[in-house]
This record gives C-alpha cells, sequence and structure tokens, in this order.
C-alpha cells in the first residue's frame, strides 16, 4: 500500500524518551567460593517498539495503543491508520506528515498502520515523566501537554509565513473531532493550551514561549 498526496494540517518534533534498564545479579560468598543459593533476578524493561518504514497488521505485529516517533528533520516522515489494506483513501480514518514529533493513538479498528520514512516508533508511557518545559519550537511538530509541555498562555512572534499552523487536540487520534481549535497565522500568534488538553501540534513558525 504506498503513500497516496493527501493534504494534511500540520506536521511535527518531539521529545526523546529512553527506555529504563535495571538489573540485580547475585554475589559471590564464602570461602569455597560457592555461589549464592538465593534466587538470582534480572529484569530489563524496554519500550515496545517498531520500524519507522513499512505495513503493520494492528492486533497482529503491532498492538492496538498511542505510539510516538520523534527527530524527524526532513520533513519526509509520513504515516496512515487504514481500515484495511485496499489503499483507497476512504478507508483512511486519518494520516499525517510529520516534521520532528508525532503521537498517535492506532485504534483496535485499524486493520494496518502505515509508516514511510519515520524514525522508529515507541509505546507513550501511561504516566509523565520529568518536567514538562514552558517553550516549544515552532516547528517541533505534536507535544503531550502536561508531559513534553506545561498548559498556558504560549506567544510566538516574527511568523511571516501563512503556513504557520497550530493545533490544540483532545486525543491522538488525528480525525477533525480530534480538534479542538487550531489556526494559519502570520505574525504573532497567542494560544492558551488547557489543562484539558492532550496535545498541541506546531509547524513552521518561530519559537513559542509560555507567557503566563
Amino acid at each position: 500500500m504506498g503513500m497516496k498526496g493527501r493534504l494534511t494540517l500540520g506536521a511535527v518534533v518531539g521529545v526523546v524518551v529512553i527506555g529504563v534498564v535495571s538489573a540485580n545479579a547475585g554475589a559471590e560468598h564464602g570461602a569455597t567460593g560457592k555461589k549464592n543459593t538465593g534466587t538470582t533476578k534480572a529484569a530489563e524493561t524496554k519500550k515496545a517498539t517498531f520500524d519507522g518504514d513499512g505495513d503493520f497488521r494492528v492486533g497482529t505485529d503491532i498492538k492496538p495503543g498511542t505510539y510516538r516517533t520523534s527527530g524527524n528533520t526532513d520533513g519526509m516522515c509520513s504515516w496512515e491508520r487504514a481500515k484495511d489494506a485496499s489503499g483507497d483513501t476512504v478507508s483512511l480514518p486519518a494520516n499525517d506528515r510529520v516534521s520532528g514529533a508525532s503521537y498517535v493513538t492506532v485504534e483496535a479498528t485499524d486493520k494496518i498502520f502505515e509508516s514511510s520514512g519515520c524514525k522508529d516508533w515507541e509505546t507513550v508511557d501511561a504516566k509523565p515523566q520529568g518536567s514538562p518545559a514552558t517553550r516549544m519550537a515552532g516547528d517541533g511538530g505534536m507535544f503531550k501537554v502536561g508531559t513534553d509541555i506545561a498548559p498556558g498562555t504560549y506567544r510566538s512572534t516574527g511568523n511571516k509565513d501563512h503556513l504557520c499552523y497550530w493545533e490544540r487536540a483532545k486525543d491522538a487520534e488525528h480525525g477533525l473531532d480530534s480538534i479542538l481549535a487550531n489556526d494559519n497565522v502570520t505574525g504573532t500568534a497567542v494560544v492558551t493550551i488547557s489543562t484539558k488538553d492532550a496535545h498541541f501540534k506546531t509547524t513552521g513558525r518561530k519559537d513559542w514561549t509560555k507567557t503566563a
């Protein structure tokens, strides 16, 4: 199933999350040099990931859930959620072309998830990690509110391109119902990101700084 030229509303940049690795090894004790008879435990926790290129069967190759890709800098990353493998545009609930990072929720009703030219996808932690930032790159892509960025009022200045776009979203499904508000702005842009917003997408503009 090949990619088709479709109009998307924005592009994306993101945050790199590193998996946690832990290990507890048994030790040798006593003058005889015998190993400890206690149970030796070794645990390793890694994020589930899959490649940034390919067609993936939902429920077989990948599980339904929310995934993130980050570090896409050439604007060539694109993805599609599909109800079947026909390649028809009517079978696509959502698609996007990405600059930077993107989040996407793959539903159990999806049959195929197609990714092209993207960095690897990884599962998203259910619980936030780290401190959310108060500044974000204007072409950074999609940010998770409360995790990547703090809610509040942000301002971006010096935008001279009509392609500058921002979007407040209630989820990562990328449907029309996902959009709470969006705009294309020339010049100065001001937007208030709510604590109830799930994600904020920004592309083709100057950096944003939290003002309140």
